[in-house]
Parts: C-alpha cells; structure tokens; sequence
C-alpha cells in the first residue's frame, strides 16, 4: 500500500514538472507580439506591391486610413481599389515597439512614388489578430540639413503666421475639440493632450515634458526628426525670445484605445477653415497609471 502510495506521488511529480516544462518551451518558441507585428507589416507591403487585395483585406481594420507624404487620406475602401498606387519599397531596417495592444512600427523606405520617407505604421491588436489601423509617410529634411540651421517657413507655416491672432487665445485645442469621448480612457487621453497644449502655448517646458514620453520624437514634413529633449529646449527658447507658440485647431480628430497603448489621428489647421493644413497621427501609452505621447508624426497638407 505504501509502494503504491509513493508511485503515484511520483507520478504526479513527474507529470507536474513535465507540464512546466512543456509550458516553458512553448512561452520561448511563441513568437512575441512584436514578431508578429513585423511579420504583419511585412505581409501587407508584399501583398501591397503584389496587388494582392484578399491578403491585404484580412490585415486592414475596418477602420484603416493611409495618409501618402502629400498629406492625402486613403480610406480602406479607396486602398484596397488600388493598391499598387500606394506599395512602398520594403524598409531597410524597420523597428517594431509595442504599447498595450497598439503596435507601432516605424523606419525609412522608398514611397510609390520614389521619394524617400519616414513612416509610421500603427497596429492594434482586435479579436487575438493584429490588423494595421493607420498608415502616414511623411517627406523629412535632407539629411545634409542641419538642427538648428534656419528653415524657410513652408506654406502651412506661412499660412499660420498670417492667421497668428486667432491662434493667441488657444480656444482651440487647448479648452475645446471636435471629439465625443467614448469612456474614461479616452477622457484621460483628452485631458492629457490638452494639458500639453497648453504647456506648449504657455512655454511651460517642465509641464510638457511631464506628459511626453522619453522616447518621444516629433517628425513633421520638410523638417529634421526632434526628440523630446530638444523639443523641451526649444519650448524654453520661445519662452526666452517671447515667440509665441503657433498652435494648429483641429477640426477632426479619431481616437481608439486598446489596453494601455492608445492612436490618436487629427486634422489641423487654422480655426473656422475646413481646409486641413496638417494630418498628424499619434500614439499614446499608459505608464506608471499615466498617458504619455510617444511619437508624433505631422505630415503638411499639398
């Protein structure tokens, strides 16, 4: 009786380690999400460039959008009508990061039309699949061009600076937007961006870098890629040479939360005009029970 005793004891021993151990192989021959994300953007650019509209369907969400480095909005329906207009050579060394159940990957490759970009391909993981929700290139300065170096104001620049009065008060984004928010989440992604802009407009550098982010970089058409540390000093420059902040209103924007990763896409430009100046996409993540913005990619309407 006691033989048998001991044997079945060993028994579940033995079945409970190789349990462990079957469970342990199997969590270090899964693939991560990040895997999985490449390998999704991976298979969308070949299925992009093969004309392969069934593949590229099942990797889109319902509600993807691709912005081009003109600034032009690409609905899935318009997208997936023509692919080959829209496939960009495969990026030379794409990073992938992962945030919540948003999947962020991002790099350097050669648009449709031949122009080298950076873009920012954002995915979210819906019912276990992971499927790209936004898409946006965006045309940076030549990599000759120097931090620093003065820039000749573009035409959306150039366009603000006339319309300068009516950012002064910041009613817009800073009190107001054109956005129902859907649950606390969002509200608390809302009051974040908020608080940055008006940090911004108020050349409050310390406040702002509260909110960003230590990874966080700003790209934005026809401009060097910035980083939060120089994004902060430059905050502290305006605030120095008394230059006002020139704050885009938005005039639509999406929002969409999954888990503790967030994507924000916006249209801005000049208050009381329907004419967008910028498409701007933004990811968030919630760290430390707080939002931060780690990236922001601002492509300017042509």
């Amino acid at each position: 009786m006691r033989s048998a005793t001991q044997r079945w004891w060993l028994g579940l021993f033995v079945a409970a380690a190789l349990i462990a151990v079957l469970a342990e192989l199997r969590a270090q021959t899964a693939p991560g999400d990040d895997t999985l994300v490449l390998e999704a953007d991976q298979a969308l650019g070949a299925a992009m460039r093969g004309d392969d509209k069934s593949v590229a369907r099942k990797l889109l969400s319902l509600q993807f959008t691709f912005v081009d480095a003109d600034g032009k909005v690409h609905e899935r329906k318009d997208f997936l009508a023509d692919l080959k207009s829209a496939s960009a050579a495969p990026p030379s060394d794409p990073a992938v990061k992962i945030y919540g159940r948003i999947g962020m990957v991002t790099g350097r490759r050669k648009s449709a039309d031949g122009r080298d970009v950076f873009f920012l391909d954002i995915w979210a993981k819906q019912k276990r699949a992971w499927r790209a929700l936004v898409s946006q290139d965006v045309v940076l300065a030549e990599a000759e061009a120097q931090r620093g170096a003065p820039i000749k104001p573009n035409a959306a620049e150039r366009t603000k600076l006339r319309q300068i009065a009516k950012f002064l008060d910041c009613k817009n984004p800073c009190e107001t937007i054109p956005y129902r928010v859907r649950s606390p989440a969002e509200q608390d992604i809302v009051n974040t961006f908020q608080t940055i802009e008006k940090a911004t407009f108020a050349h409050d550098a310390a406040e702002y870098a509260k909110h960003m982010a230590d990874e966080f970089v700003h790209y934005r058409s026809d401009s060097p890629p910035i980083p939060k540390s120089e994004r902060v000093a430059d905050i502290e420059d305006q605030k120095k040479q008394n230059t006002p902040a020139l704050l885009t209103a938005i005039q639509s924007m999406r929002l969409w939360v999954y888990g503790d990763g967030a994507a924000m896409i916006s249209d801005n430009g000049v208050p009381d005009d329907t004419q967008p100046l910028l498409r701007i996409a933004r990811v968030w993540m919630k760290r430390n029970g707080q939002w931060q913005m780690v990236i922001s990619v601002q492509t300017d309407v042509e």
